[in-house]
This record gives structure tokens, C-alpha cells and sequence, in this order.
């Protein structure tokens, strides 16, 4: 599959979750294992007044790391269990339109290594993280 064929093919099988975040993928680079999302947040994700909770930060990390992975994957792709997140927050994060690029790093068999980075409108990165993954492969 080519890359815009990659993404034709997942935005419509996102999880619920990415939908209610504004999300959606709008590339994926496989020759660079990379799917980038954009996120329409809105500020009922929010504490603080405009500041993303964390976890949703982490949430939207994770999707993009993983499907980078289906990305390089195909449509064969694994099921994905996170074993590990480890995510840094370099500012806050606001509601808004968020840009987030995920990156395998390194895919054996059974575990996967993969990065991930959110930027805000201005295109300053506020948060990243690093994921180990537990793969299963259908037979």
C-alpha cells in the first residue's frame, strides 16, 4: 500500500477514543516509519482552563506511535499491548490544534521500540514519549 492509501485505509477504522479527541491521520511516511495525527482538542479534555490533561497527551502519543507501526506493518498489522510509556511534558499543552508524529524505532518479532512527539499550533514540541511494545501476530 502506498502512504495516502495507508491512510484512507485507517481513518475510517480509528478507535472511538481518537474520534472524541479530534483526531485523524493525515500522513504516513513509511519509508521513515512515521504516521502523523492532527488533534482538534477541545477544552473539555482540559484542566487549568486550557491545558490538556496528561493523559490524554499520553493517549495521543500511544496512537501515533502504534500506528506508525500498522504503517509499516500494512495491513498485516499486530495487536499492540504497551508494556511501557514513558512521557515527558516540556510545556503545557493547549487546547487546540495539536499535531503529533509517531515513529517506530526498532520492531522485532514480539516487541517494538517507538517514539512519539506533540507539537503545538506554533509547532513547539510540549510533550514526547518512548513505548515498548508487546506485538502479537495473527498466523
Amino acid at each position: 500500500m502506498t502512504d495516502e492509501e495507508l491512510v484512507e485505509f485507517y481513518n475510517p477504522r480509528l478507535e472511538t477514543f481518537i474520534g472524541l479527541l479530534g483526531g485523524r491521520i493525515i500522513a504516513f511516511d513509511t519509508s521513515e516509519k512515521t504516521c502523523t495525527f492532527e488533534y482538534g482538542i477541545g477544552t473539555d479534555y482540559c484542566h487549568s482552563g486550557d491545558i490538556v490533561q496528561g493523559g490524554f497527551v499520553t493517549a495521543m502519543l500511544d496512537a501515533a506511535s502504534t500506528f506508525a507501526l500498522y504503517g509499516v506493518n500494512g495491513k498485516a498489522m499486530p495487536t499492540v499491548s504497551s508494556l511501557e510509556i514513558k512521557t515527558n511534558y516540556f510545556e503545557p499543552t493547549r487546547a487546540g490544534r495539536l499535531t503529533v508524529v509517531g515513529r517506530v524505532v526498532r520492531e522485532g518479532y514480539r516487541i517494538a521500540f517507538m517514539e512519539g512527539e506533540v507539537y503545538n499550533r506554533e509547532g513547539l514540541l510540549t510533550a514526547n514519549a518512548s513505548t515498548v511494545a508487546k506485538l502479537t501476530r495473527l498466523k
